[in-house]
């Protein structure tokens, strides 16, 4: 049996073992150990395709293999992990809101009001959570685009669904970078019992407000006729990959001075250099 060819697949199957286990993860609570094991499946998934491309034993069913390793990592886990980020929001509210913690029939003991608008009924809700459900959806959809679209061999069109987890699993990390503590929430949700302001430590360094935007947001960048270069190497030359070097080179930078806060803003040179170069490659054709 040659064993060379199982190689780039027994990766990818590590890839899609990284994200159940985030799954699993994500449904303990553990958010920054989920983000975790998707930085692990991020660096498989790229060696997958690379060895395979190496060792010359590319496969119909690697490519499907892969694919359906990549909705469960990059496509399930991002969206589980939205929706807990904004379930932790939900409770935090509803908590503050209340007597009693969980207690939504409670007596509310505070009002929050953006631009003169009453927030409370749009933080409180409980359908609020699922908002980052439509992640998964769009997600699958990018996938099944990107299987049948011959325009995306060498280059990607719309954001690549590792990208976008990427995003959303950075935004536990970045809390966790922040510290964040019962001083830094602001004054109108703070009480005289911290027993009443639970799972503080949960809660994303951004709103539910932002997080329900960035989930539509994201949704659309996943099927936006967008073209983005793609990092991958077919070789090492400098001439032939000067674009991914600038960009590997940048962002490497920008981790070591930012850490987590970095990655957002890595997709964000991502999304911008693909642009420039796309004009650029129009003024040169």
């Amino acid at each position: 049996m040659n064993i060379k060819k199982h190689i780039p697949n027994a990766i990818t199957c590590g890839n899609l073992i990284c994200g159940s286990l985030a799954i699993v993860q994500v449904f303990q609570g553990n958010l920054v150990w989920a983000a975790c094991l998707v930085g692990i499946a991020l660096v498989l998934d790229f060696f997958d395709g690379f060895t395979a491309r190496m060792l010359k034993v590319a496969s119909p069913i690697g490519k499907d293999l892969d694919s359906l390793a990549d909705m469960v990592t990059f496509g399930v886990v991002p969206g589980m992990v939205m929706y807990r980020l904004i379930s932790n929001w939900t409770n935090f509210f509803v908590g503050v809101t209340t007597d009693q913690p969980n207690d939504i029939g409670g007596k509310p003991n505070f009002s929050f009001e953006f631009s003169g608008v009453n927030m409370e009924a749009f933080f409180c809700s409980p359908y609020l959570k699922y908002a980052g459900l439509i992640i998964i959806v769009f997600s699958a959809i990018r996938l099944a685009k990107f299987n049948n679209d011959t325009r995306q061999s060498d280059s990607f069109i719309g954001l690549p669904t590792p990208a976008n987890a990427m995003i959303i699993c950075s935004i536990p990390l970045i809390g966790m970078q922040l510290n964040e503590s019962v001083s830094q929430i602001p004054n109108q949700f703070q009480t005289e019992d911290p027993g009443n302001i639970y799972a503080y430590a949960d809660l994303s360094p951004v709103g539910p407000h932002w997080l329900v935007l960035g989930s539509i947001v994201l949704s659309f960048l996943l099927v936006a006729e967008i073209p983005l270069f793609a990092l991958k190497f077919k070789n090492f030359s400098w001439a032939d990959n000067k674009l991914v070097y600038c960009f590997l080179i940048v962002s490497v930078a920008l981790f070591v001075s930012l850490k987590f806060v970095a990655i957002p803003l890595v997709i964000l040179l991502y999304i911008l250099a693909s642009i420039v170069n796309n004009i650029f490659l129009k003024k040169k054709v």
